[in-house]
């Protein structure tokens, strides 16, 4: 008998070392934090330019001869993937309750720079692409690209990169323009109808892709001597011999860039697209876009079991500028209404938020917020944001309501979009600058270490975003205001056996605050508030919360 219970306990200890084992060479010294019960439409979403967040990698910052003088911000700055990945490391993201990171386009760029009487400018931001086939060197490579992945992953971070299916990169002196039956050229959209924004240029000197062509047409010979030069024009040639055949599909310049951009899927496990340009190219295409993103997912799934996420569906975001939650499923050209959300997006850029937000109260907003997703929105979710990188009237341009912006963004229904910077205060309006390069200034880490009133406001911002990735309930969940005067209210979400409660007060008095929870938990429930950190029990259906800040996180720990 002794020697059996000794076996078994051999036995046990052999196999306990053997998992050990295979969990240390899987995911070696990589923490797991992620969320089982993730969900896009709750997401909070952290959108970077590449170029301007972080510089890992000072030797990769001049390539292509892109060394002449820019106009102020109009040129490359260093940030790169490696920069990136670091802050993953580092827990940046994490501390923030980033739950997914969305990059500008990471695709080689012009190599060239143009000039529109505000100085050179080059393509730092990632939508004048060149070739849609290699990671620009500015950014990084391959490696760069598969890490951040890898160890974005394991900390529960989706990676969303930006589609640009529309237009390739501007004409220079190092780039020539696209052949004709590629790219149009002669004419510029005046936006005064459908027509007029679809069929033409955004601006001049931007060459339009000829999206709505089901002609066959060549590889673009610039391409073809590129290739050859880099060695790889067989590999390239076969692949897409092998996605024409495989999807049926002819040899149109828009089938040509979707193969390419879903590369980025099969090969690094992205989790996203957020499609730019989205109402100046046939809605057709976002439909065919949307059937090639997910044959990819599903395949880089079938391929990669070890590194799944969860089962959420790949994430297609739409960028129609000034669509706003009030057409619900609708923009309207003037002459036309097209629907972009069904098979095509499953969220939407909601370029309306900020405008709410400066109109509206918290339980105004909220209230609206939540009839809209739950009504005509109901199934698809919208991206709120109060600052980007295009958008040159945000919500506070002089950064003096960071901790109200905060409230608004990271409380309200939806999915949250923190624009690099909002966190911190990043100025938005920047000296000798023109257009939008005031919006585009590097991040300010120097802020970030030293300035007291920045740390302030980057905990603030990291409390709530912390709490909001914790609880699906505040982006997807039901709202219902408790009492207006002190402000709180609570939102609840059930899906299956999960069911996720909590409580919130704004703008309420400092010091002990007695909060009446009888409708929601029990008594003797144990309440932890998780912007103060203070926890209470609930007695006569009653907590008390002694705390110094004006706003209560309530969440009920087990």
């Amino acid at each position: 008998m002794k020697k059996l219970v000794l076996l078994i306990a051999l036995s046990f200890m052999i196999l306990n070392c053997k998992n050990q084992s295979n969990t240390d060479v899987k995911n070696p010294e990589i923490p797991k934090e992620v969320n089982t019960h993730f969900l896009w439409e709750a997401a909070n979403i952290y959108f970077l330019l590449t170029d301007r967040f972080n510089n890992g990698d000072s030797s990769n910052d001049v390539n292509f001869g892109r060394d002449k003088k820019a106009g102020k911000l109009r040129g490359f700055e260093g940030g790169d993937i490696k920069g990136v990945t670091k802050k993953v490391k580092e827990g940046y993201f994490t501390d923030l309750g980033i739950n997914a990171i969305w990059m500008t386009p990471i695709v080689e760029q012009i190599h060239g720079a143009t000039d529109e009487g505000t100085g050179l400018t080059y393509g730092y931001h990632g939508y004048w692409a060149k070739d849609w086939t290699r990671i620009d060197p500015n950014y990084g490579t391959k490696e760069d690209l598969h890490e951040l992945v890898k160890e974005a992953h394991a900390r529960g971070i989706r990676i969303i990169l930006d589609a640009v299916i529309n237009h390739t990169g501007p004409v220079t002196e190092k780039d020539p323009v696209w052949p004709e039956s590629w790219v149009r050229t002669d004419k510029q959209c005046s936006y005064d109808n459908y027509e007029n924004t679809v069929s033409c240029t955004l601006v001049a000197n931007l060459p339009d892709i000829r999206t709505e062509s089901n002609e066959n047409v060549n590889l673009p010979p610039q391409l073809v001597e590129k290739w050859k030069a880099e060695g790889r024009y067989e590999q390239e040639v076969k692949e897409l011999d092998d996605f024409f055949k495989r999807t049926g599909h002819p040899r149109a310049p828009r089938f040509y860039i979707m193969k390419w951009l879903t590369d980025y899927i099969t090969e690094f496990g992205v989790d996203g697209y957020r499609c730019d340009t989205v109402k100046h190219t046939e809605p057709y295409v976002w439909e065919e876009f949307k059937t090639e993103c997910d044959y990819a997912f599903t395949e880089y799934k079938k391929t990669n079991p070890e590194k799944v996420l969860d089962n959420n569906d790949f994430y297609l975001v739409g960028e129609v500028y000034n669509y706003g939650v009030s057409g619900g499923k609708y923009f309207d050209f003037g002459d036309k209404k097209v629907n972009y959300y069904d098979n095509m997006f499953s969220s939407q850029i909601n370029f309306e938020f900020k405008w709410n937000s400066k109109e509206f109260g918290y339980e105004d907003l909220f209230k609206r917020y939540i009839d809209i997703l739950h009504g005509d929105l109901k199934a698809f979710g919208v991206l709120n944001y109060l600052s980007s990188h295009d958008d040159g009237s945000p919500f506070d341009t002089q950064r003096k309501k960071p901790f109200e912006a905060a409230n608004k963004l990271l409380l309200s229904p939806g999915t949250s979009q923190i624009y690099y910077g909002d966190e911190s205060s990043r100025s938005l309006s920047v000296p000798a600058t023109n257009g939008d390069a005031a919006l585009r200034s590097f991040m300010n880490w120097d802020s970030i270490a030293k300035r007291s009133r920045t740390k302030e406001v980057l905990s603030h911002w990291q409390k709530l975003g912390r709490f909001r990735a914790e609880h699906p309930a505040i982006g997807a969940g039901i709202h219902q205001m408790i009492t207006a005067q002190p402000y709180y209210f609570y939102r609840s979400y059930q899906k299956g056996d999960y069911k996720d409660l909590v409580l919130v007060g704004l703008d309420v008095h400092k010091g002990g605050k007695s909060i009446d929870v009888s409708k929601l938990f029990k008594e003797g429930d144990t309440l932890h508030d998780a912007y103060s950190g203070k926890t209470s029990q609930v007695k006569n259906g009653r907590v008390i919360i002694d705390s110094e800040f004006d706003i209560v996180l309530l969440e009920k720990k087990e």
